[in-house]
Order: structure tokens, then sequence, then C-alpha cells
């Protein structure tokens, strides 16, 4: 069977070089075009290592971009981590179809951040699902779907490095033996039960220190390690990644304004709440990440300073 690998990033070098190396058939590679200056993307770099023709139309709306897809008589094409829009005639070119992953249980979290907001809204579980696209936004019928535990300590980062990239590709595995086999579902999506999710950025990653412990904890788990909770001290952002959450378990648990820093120790800083405080230890300003004691000491932090 005639694969093309489109995708780009870690993610898709990963499904490319596990298809190659049980010995997949894989005719080209799509990719991404990289913006002006940047480095080549990983899965440009792994087609060019394994001398397989890479394509990287800004495109896929052009006739002339349908007719060089078309004359590589693809079979199969392997969806790994696409951004771009493809519309159904490209998608619809080869034999079998196309077939695309995304991180979240379809039909549930449709869109971009489809990992930070299960995490953010307290789920318990979230998983992956690799689908066969159409037209519409993670709108089409899925071929599988794995699950995958959302633990309390559990971040965006350990949630997909550690669980969903890994099972990702193994799904796209599984998925391209089913197709092979002819025996790949197309299982119609329950609209009833859709939900989409706007991209989580900056402009909802903001730490609300008057909220409880509970939803500002899911917060900087959900957005670390992008795109990194954050609040303000004297107007400039300081990102939080790493930060404990101590719940009050009677008055002298909050004993202090909202924002409000009330300890400084030598593995970081403590921080008010609505209902507790927040034990943080690893920020970033206006550099790298450094840890919660070692900010303390350069931005001049005393129990008294203020976050909002």
């Amino acid at each position: 069977m005639r694969i093309v690998v489109h995708g780009q990033q870690a993610f898709g070098k990963a499904v490319l070089d596990a298809l190659i190396k049980r010995g997949e058939d894989v005719v080209a590679v799509y990719v991404a075009p990289e913006k002006e200056g940047a480095k080549a993307d990983p899965l440009k770099e792994a087609a060019l290592a394994a001398k397989l023709p890479v394509h990287q139309p800004a495109s896929y709306r052009k006739q002339e971009v349908w007719d060089e897809f078309r004359a590589l008589k693809p079979d199969l094409q392997v969806m790994a981590f696409v951004t771009l829009f493809v519309p159904e005639e490209f998608l619809n070119i080869p034999t079998h179809g196309s077939i695309q992953y995304h991180p979240s249980l379809l039909p549930a979290y449709r869109g971009a951040s489809a990992i930070n907001w299960p995490i953010i809204k307290g789920e318990k579980e979230t998983g992956l699902s690799i689908f066969w696209p159409d037209n519409g936004l993670d709108t089409g019928d899925v071929l599988l779907r794995k699950k995958t535990l959302i633990g309390p300590s559990d971040t965006l980062g350990t949630v997909y490095f550690d669980r969903l990239f890994p099972m990702g590709v193994e799904a796209m595995l599984e998925s391209v033996d089913l197709v092979k086999a002819g025996k790949a579902p197309r299982i119609k999506q329950d609209e009833a039960k859709a939900t989409y999710e706007g991209r989580c950025g900056a402009d909802n990653a903001k730490i609300d220190w008057g909220k409880p412990w509970e939803q500002i904890d899911r917060l900087i788990r959900g957005c670390n390690p992008a795109p990194g909770a954050w609040t303000t001290l004297n107007g400039k952002t300081v990102k939080i990644f790493d930060a404990k959450p101590v719940p009050a378990k009677d008055p002298k648990g909050i004993a202090g304004k909202l924002g409000e820093v009330v300890a400084i120790e030598a593995d970081g800083f403590t921080v008010v709440c609505a209902d507790g405080r927040f034990k943080v230890t690893r920020v970033q300003a206006d550099g790298p990440k450094i840890a919660g004691s070692e900010f303390a000491a350069t931005a001049g932090l005393n129990t008294g300073t203020r976050f909002s």
C-alpha cells in the first residue's frame, strides 16, 4: 500500500520513522512550510534523510497541488499533526482516503488545544482519536479511540509526551493495519455530545488569585509547558509552571490578601488564593525558566509582595 505521510514536528517524524521501520511503502511526505529563517521541520529532515520526496504547499486549495498529489498514486494519506486546512477534494485522492490523529476522545474537545482543556476543566480521563477527516473541524467519522487517565499532578506535558504521543504513534500503526485489512470502521460522531474549545492562549491563561485552589491548580497544570499560566508583578508578566496547592484547613491556612506572598523559603515562595495557598517552585519572567527561590531573590520578593 502506497502511503503518504502528512504532518510536522516531532510527532510527524515519529510516525514516519515508525512506518519506515516496519517496512511500509512510504512514497512521499507533505510538511507545513517553515516560516522565514526557521530551522527545517524535524519531519522534513527525516524524510530527506530517508530520500523521500518532500512537498510543502502553502495551500491545499489549488488544482496543481491536487494534481501533484494524484501523480503519486497514493493509497492512504496518514496525517500526523496537520494544522493547515486540507479540503475533501485533496483528502479523497488516495484510494482509501485519509486518516488523522487528534488528541481527544472525539466528539469531545474538538479544536486546537484539545489536551489543555480537559486538564483545565477537571476531567478524569482524556485520550486520542484516529478519524477520517472531512471539511469540518475534527468532525469526520472515527476509526478508533484510545483512553488515558488524567492524574492529580498531570500537566499538559506529561499527558502528551508520556502518553498521548507514544499512544498516538501506535494508534496510527494500528489504523494503517485496519485499513490494509479492509476492517477500518467509520463511526459517526454523536453531535449531541460534541464540544469545541478555542485555542488555549495567553488570554485565558491568566491566574485569578481570587479563585479556589483547585481551579488555579488545573489552570497551571493545563498550561504547562504552553502557553504558561501567568500573573503580574509590578506590571510585568510572570509565568508559573510548577506550584503545589496547599488547601486551607482553618483561617490560618489563608491568612493574607489574595495574591500576597506570605512566605519565602529555600525551595520557593508561597502565595495566597481564595481558599488556601500555593508553593511556587518554577517560574519564568524575562528569561528562561528558573526556580521559585531564585526568582524570589532576583525579583526582590518580600512577604507582603502581591501578585495581581
